[in-house]
């Protein structure tokens, strides 16, 4: 592929924008959402959570340092398309694998860079997350347009059962075993957990582990009676992709666990568990994806720098009494956490995990290792 081969990003309110192709030939489509981080392309790319989304880079340049394999956060690429002002020639880290531009073309990932990302990133935040088709082949502006208008947006879809893994599965040191800088463990008796795959991130599965959990991963279909049948001390939601009120087999299955077994969800685990509980979620115009939102821990009054990365949030009139919240948004007001009132239950909606502080929320893994041992007296 010529590295001048002509691509174009049209949305749905009308706007076609002409620039270079950055990864492989072919189109792509889904809701586009702005990424305020600077560094971490690799992490964003292999997030499960950006399954129906094509994801802007706010950020100017991108690729510089290239694609270290040991960072991935998942096997696989889920981002739709990417679109970039500008990418890195060649990568300038020893770290790298390959370059950016070669990793998107062997992973199938539709990329587009040259064009006007301020102006994109200003027009997402006034109108909100558009539909938009990216591509290599086709130049027409109006079959752009009726693509991207046809494009199904990610309201009402179930995408954690696209993204979850197909079976369960053990996650340990020995599974990890490619991963050379994994945290040593704490000390102390392990801790039987079950972790539902709505969109698995593996540092969440480090985290977890470092914390003195052992893990059984399971898809995000499974029943509420198959986890119990494992008698796990914890259950852990995870973070995923889409509407959350659309995963029904996982409300359904929360709601059966509730009250049986400690619960600590993440992002979209937050959501459904938020729902089980009687709260209501909505779409946000444009969502926060980003690894500098600050989030303030009501209870200990600090502040964290925190990862984000979702198009769904929690409505703060619906929460019922039995849920009071635990963190909130600084920027905007929202919801990040909650927990229940007399349950061994909570759960945060950043991504404790990601790190851009970088072990500001580091803590929230801990709080739930506490939370599932003060069960045990």
């Amino acid at each position: 592929m010529s590295e001048s081969k002509r691509a174009w990003i049209a949305l749905e309110n009308g706007t076609v924008l002409e620039g270079k192709a950055a990864g492989a030939d072919g189109e792509a489509s889904g809701d586009i959402v702005f990424n305020t981080a600077m560094t971490g392309y690799h992490e964003i790319l292999t997030d499960p959570s950006y399954a129906g989304q094509v994801v802007l880079m706010t950020y100017p340049l991108i690729g510089n340092y290239g694609v270290a394999e040991e960072d991935a956060e998942s096997g696989s690429s889920w981002a739709e398309a990417f679109v970039m002002r500008e990418m890195a020639a060649r990568p300038s880290s020893f770290r790298a694998d390959v370059s950016l531009r070669d990793w998107l073309c062997s992973r199938g990932v539709v990329a587009i860079e040259g064009v006007d990302t301020r102006r994109l990133t200003r027009m997402t935040r006034t109108e909100g997350s558009l539909r938009c088709v990216v591509s290599t082949e086709d130049g027409d502006t109006e079959s752009l347009l009726a693509k991207a208008r046809a494009t199904r947006s990610t309201d009402g879809r179930d995408l954690a059962s696209v993204v979850t893994c197909p079976q369960e599965y053990t996650w340990d040191a020995a599974f990890d075993s490619s991963y050379p800088h994994q945290l040593g463990e704490i000390e102390g008796e392990r801790i039987r957990c079950v972790a539902y795959d709505f969109g698995l991130k593996r540092n969440i599965l480090r985290s977890l582990v470092h914390c003195g959990f052992d893990l059984s991963v399971v898809p995000a279909h499974t029943p509420a009676g198959e986890v119990l049948a494992r008698d796990p001390e914890a259950v852990f939601l995870s973070n995923g992709p889409g509407d959350p009120s659309a995963v029904t087999p996982a409300i359904d299955a929360v709601a059966d666990l509730v009250g049986k077994v400690p619960i600590f969800g993440i992002c979209l685990g937050h959501q459904i568990l938020s729902i089980v509980l009687g709260a209501r979620t909505v779409k946000m115009p444009f969502g926060h994806h980003g690894a500098n939102h600050p989030v303030r821990d009501i209870q200990t009054g600090k502040v964290e720098i925190t990862s984000q990365n979702h198009s769904f949030a929690v409505e703060p009139q619906s929460l019922p009494s039995e849920l009071e919240l635990s963190h909130v948004n600084l920027n905007d007001g929202t919801i990040e956490g909650v927990r229940h009132t007399s349950l061994p239950v909570f759960s945060v909606q950043y991504h404790p995990e990601a790190a851009p502080g970088p072990l500001d929320s580091a803590y929230i893994f801990q709080r739930f290792r506490d939370l599932v041992a003060a069960q045990r007296v």
